[in-house]
């Protein structure tokens, strides 16, 4: 392919970025734009080689001028004829030009503006035929969403620093501040992630247009200093947008974050302007005052910001309280079956009057299964059934009210024995009462026998009914599980070992508790052997 077109001049180039943010006369890139990353107040020096706009350029490691199209990716080389003339060549297709291929780009938006008044030479429209194959261009290589048939117009762009704090309501733990090319066109401001290389070459194109970071829509958003509590850096921006998600824009230059501040504020009103008044005023958080007294405005922020938190606060009291007398009482939840409940843990009076019986059921159950597969087995209630089938009957106990113990999954005594036991340990009181106990010990401790005898079968006498007739079926129980004691190894010891610390303990634990478990272990023994003189027969 012969050269035909006319070379390139490098001093018409422009990034893009808006006409207004570009005067004629500048000689250098504004540091908001073209900084390194990590050093946003230093300016960068005017490179001798200028890219188009939609291209960036770069030198190989073999010395060459290398022209990258931003969104095909094909690579051009910069080469000169015998007269130093510059023209490209691509190595794909072995194609040679005097310039490189145009881009569709962006129309800065005060040019559009002025094209509608007036069209000078350097601003005049293209044919028509052009117009329209610029247009096609645009549609193809833009992302889907901005397939509008027109180029968007471009506010602002330039490096920031960004962190999200609130994604969709919900806070994020910790905050990431990290630099980025960000981009305000057409309601909506872009954060791109940028590569290392990038970072280090200098942002003047997001690396990947076509994959944001975070996009933001400013229809109905809200802009505001951040007060010192959001973060402890200078110059930063709170951006809130209307899916409940919040960001935090920094710049170290409190002018560049200044312009920022307006041109975000202004796209804000814009695409908000057909909003209801109350969204309208909710979404233009922002103040179009000088760029000179930014203390003053963080200040009135700040104040608005507990203004507003004192007020969201009574609303959570407001709704939290109306939604605490709706709710339905516990008697009216277990009449309609919601809640049933439970009968370990259960308090012995409740659960007695729930049954409507002086016994709990679920121990009545317990000593006919174990009298009727037999007395005489080895260690029963001392040997320890399956902890985990032990834990399915108590659940099976808890939530169904038809408990058939003869179920082949019970099949082991020392599991009926061991919740059994279980039930009596996790009663909120024990079948000896707390307000018992001293005096159950004090009897216990009296020399004379006779008189030990007398204080113990009064004390059981003078329990509640609950726990004198669950006591008095357990104990009788207990009796004709000692008088099998030849077959079954348990005397009345071993049984007063394993439930005295069941049955009686203190309601605060003591200091001198080896001895304490020693008189529980001599109280029950006692009972066992006076058994059918504390406990009569009807």
């Amino acid at each position: 392919m012969q050269p035909g077109l006319s070379p390139l001049d490098p001093g018409e180039c422009r990034p893009p970025t808006p006409e207004t943010d570009y005067p004629e006369s500048l000689t250098s890139y504004p540091e908001e734009d073209y900084s390194p990353v990590g050093s946003l107040s230093e300016p960068r020096p005017t490179s001798p080689l200028a890219a188009p706009p939609g291209w960036s350029c770069h030198v190989s490691p073999e010395g060459q001028t290398l022209y990258t199209n931003h969104y095909t990716q094909e690579q051009w080389v910069r080469l000169e004829d015998q007269h130093g003339k510059p023209y490209f060549y691509n190595p794909e297709d072995t194609s040679v030009q005097w310039e490189l291929p145009q881009v569709p780009v962006p129309a800065p938006r005060s040019i559009c503006r002025s094209n509608q008044d007036s069209e000078t030479p350097a601003q005049a429209s293209p044919p028509e035929e052009k117009v329209r194959e610029g247009v096609g261009n645009w549609e193809k290589i833009s992302p889907p969403g901005l397939r509008t048939g027109t180029p968007p117009t471009l506010d602002k762009a330039g490096v920031l620093h960004r962190t999200k704090t609130v994604d969709k309501g919900k806070r994020l733990r910790k905050k990431h501040w990290s630099a980025s090319w960000t981009v305000l066109e057409g309601g909506v401001l872009t954060f791109f992630k940028d590569s290392k290389a990038s970072a280090a070459g200098g942002l003047r194109q997001p690396p990947k247009l076509s994959t944001p970071e975070y996009t933001v829509e400013l229809r109905g958003a809200s802009l505001s200093w951040a007060p010192k509590e959001k973060s402890s850096r200078k110059n930063v921006l709170e951006l809130q947008s209307r899916d409940g998600s919040e960001y935090l824009i920094q710049h170290d230059s409190e002018a560049i974050i200044s312009t920022w501040h307006k041109a975000i504020s202004e796209g804000i009103q814009e695409v908000s302007a057909d909003l209801p008044p109350e969204e309208e005023s909710q979404s233009s958080g922002a103040d179009f005052g000088s760029s000179e007294r930014l203390g003053s405005w963080r200040e009135d922020e700040a104040r608005l910001g507990a203004a507003a938190a004192e007020g969201d606060l009574s609303k959570v009291r407001h709704r939290l309280r109306k939604f605490l007398l709706k709710r339905p009482t516990l008697q009216s939840l277990r009449e309609k079956g919601y809640i049933k409940d439970q009968v370990f843990g259960c308090p012995l009076a409740a659960l007695c009057e729930r049954e409507r019986s002086s016994v709990p059921r679920f121990v009545q159950q317990c000593i006919r299964t174990v009298e009727a597969r037999g007395l005489d087995i080895d260690g029963l209630y001392r040997i320890s059934g399956n902890l985990a089938t032990i834990q399915k009957l108590r659940y099976k106990v808890d939530h169904d009210e038809r408990l058939d113990l003869d179920d082949g999954r019970w099949e082991d005594v020392h599991v009926i024995t061991g919740a059994l036991k279980l039930f009596f340990r996790e009663l909120p009181e024990p079948l000896f009462p707390f307000s018992h106990f001293r005096q159950f010990i004090a009897a216990i401790k009296l020399q004379d026998q006779a008189q030990r005898c007398r204080c113990v079968r009064d004390l059981v006498r003078s329990l509640p009914a609950p726990n004198h007739d669950t006591l008095r079926l357990l104990f009788q129980h207990l009796c004709r599980v000692i008088d099998h004691g030849n077959q079954n190894r348990m005397s009345v010891q071993s049984v007063a070992i394993v439930f005295g610390p069941t049955l009686l303990r203190p309601e605060t634990e003591e200091t001198s508790m080896p001895m304490t478990m020693v008189f529980q272990n001599q109280v029950v023994e006692l009972i066992l052997q006076r058994c059918s003189d504390i406990f009569p027969p009807h």
